[in-house]
């Protein structure tokens, strides 16, 4: 039985994976920045799949060496998924770049010297799609990149992909040669949560359930599950044409004001927002609602991609977003967090 390292083991996209990969009859081992999450995440993830859930846990933070080469050891395959994503902008931009860049390179570099034999990274969409200005394609693909010193069509989570990612295909075409990667670039993850703790990304489903919002920002986005996200990492996992690859994950687009009418159908007795929010409102709102502040960019503009990598190399078709965001919903009311 091979043994399959993923890093932060208790986020929103690694607890999914964890359970595919165990499902599939790996070996599990995950890393978290103290070996007390333990408990309660095997508690999170026995209660998600209705079974006996029990994996390793080490102790190994992306900002620190110690903890990497344990992690790594006797491992055939890392899932690298550990990456800042905080609610909030933070007040320097390094914040985010520094740990996510270096956290990368000390996960590869661990990798690399205990012979594992290919590293899955999960990047983001926004590797691909910032910094264009006027000059975006009508269509993105993978061999798109986000520039990420044009800061008005940037913040500090956007521009650490970009550069974490940058750095991992910079090390294993250097330094790094012979160790296999690939690269998920997910667009927004939606879908079922495991606990009341959940991935930022979310709250463009919490907030309007919980009528924090008088209406919706004029907001484009895709949208993937978070099954799919998981499904995604294994098969680059294992197919060898995936090796040197970038994918991106993602299913439908959809406006904001759309994700609220599929809350309104489904939730017929919550008080769905309506209508859509003129921009300056929006920033104005942000002020005193940070989360907001991570949209300004996005505000009006529409970034349409092509998933047919993830279809033809991958071999997903994507759940439909509208079943995403239902999911979503569903489990978030189910655990208490809205």
């Amino acid at each position: 039985m091979e043994k399959i390292l993923v890093t932060g083991a208790t986020g929103f996209i690694a607890s999914h994976l964890i359970l595919q990969l165990l499902d599939r009859g790996y070996e599990v081992r995950g890393t978290a920045r103290s070996t007390e999450k333990a408990g309660r995440l095997n508690e999170i993830l026995s209660d998600y799949a209705g079974r006996k859930v029990e994996i390793e846990i080490v102790a190994a933070d992306l900002g620190s060496d110690e903890g990497w080469g344990e992690a790594v050891k006797g491992v055939s395959y890392v899932h690298h998924v550990a990456s800042p994503f905080p609610a909030e902008t933070p007040k320097s931009a390094d914040e985010l770049i520094v740990p996510a860049r270096d956290g990368a390179l000390r996960v590869l570099k661990a990798a690399k010297a205990e012979g594992v034999k290919r590293v899955v990274l999960t990047s983001s969409f926004a590797a691909i799609s910032y910094g264009w200005g006027d000059q975006r394609p009508d269509v993105l693909t993978e061999v798109h990149w986000s520039k990420p010193d044009r800061l008005d069509d940037n913040t500090a989570y956007t521009r650490s992909k970009t550069i974490a990612e940058k750095a991992a295909w910079d090390y294993v075409t250097g330094e790094g040669a012979g160790l296999e990667l690939s690269v998920i670039n997910p667009v927004a993850v939606f879908g079922p949560v495991m606990s009341e703790d959940v991935s930022s990304s979310l709250q463009l489903i919490s907030q309007p359930l919980q009528g924090k919002l008088p209406a919706f920002p004029k907001l484009n986005f895709g949208v993937v599950d978070v099954r799919d996200v998981a499904r995604a990492h294994i098969e680059a996992m294992v197919r060898p044409e995936a090796n040197g690859e970038r994918f991106i994950c993602g299913g439908d687009l959809l406006w904001m004001e759309e994700v609220g009418d599929i809350l309104r159908e489904a939730f017929p007795d919550r008080k769905i927002p309506k209508g859509t929010l003129p921009s300056w409102l929006v920033r104005l709102f942000a002020r005193v609602n940070p989360p907001l502040k991570q949209i300004l960019p996005e505000l009006g503009r529409k970034r349409a991609y092509s998933n047919e990598k993830l279809k033809s190399v991958l071999g997903i078709e994507p759940i439909p977003a509208d079943e995403a965001v239902r999911a979503s919903a569903e489990s978030l009311i189910r655990v208490g967090a809205v």
